[in-house]
């Protein structure tokens, strides 16, 4: 998702808009199985927004596991090591075809950016991450990606004149109702 947004940045028509990432559960969050085999549909729309914006990925056949990965980058204090372990977490699942949940995995990710977790580490991360997965729910978050516009939940990605647009107006309309409050 990042990398996608990451095309917005310097767009002289796009407002200034701070994308901020959130692990969540997903599969916690819409009770699928870990380890069970992707839907054939739910896979055939991923592959059609992987060609659509260009990213190349290898889609995973079954639902990984992601929470001991995503509570290793809740863990990290510094923003540019986290972003640094979403990439390196990223490039190892999308580009490698790593397995996050395979024994020893997360261990191998850490080590690649000379990151040591402890369980104890994971556990307070596996915690705060069953509380960021709580809140998504409770904002109605129903997937991901999700862009929370405010208190708007927008759910899925588009092409980037779509996603230029969406943006805009949202901001623009928020612009307007603070101009009317005063």
């Amino acid at each position: 998702m990042l990398r996608i947004a990451s095309r917005f940045d310097g767009d002289a028509d796009t407002p200034r808009v701070e994308f901020t990432w959130t692990p969540i559960d997903l599969a916690g969050l819409l009770n699928w199985k870990r380890g069970g085999v992707v839907d054939p549909s739910r896979l055939a729309n991923v592959e059609r927004v992987v060609r659509e914006l260009a990213v190349p990925t290898r889609i995973p056949r079954a639902w990984l596991d992601s929470r001991r990965v995503m509570a290793a980058a809740l863990c990290l204090d510094d923003p540019l090591r986290e972003a640094a372990w979403r990439e390196r977490v990223f490039t190892g699942i999308f580009e490698e075809g790593r397995a996050c949940d395979d024994p020893g995995e997360l261990e191998r990710f850490a080590a690649d950016l000379d990151l040591r977790f402890t369980e104890a580490d994971l556990e307070r991360g596996l915690a705060e991450l069953e509380r960021r997965t709580r809140a998504a729910a409770e904002a109605m978050v129903t997937g991901v990606p999700t862009f929370m516009l405010a208190e708007w939940p927008m759910g899925g990605i588009q092409d980037d004149e779509t996603m230029v647009s969406l943006i805009n107006r949202f901001a623009r309309r928020r612009r307007e109702r603070e101009t009317t409050k005063q």
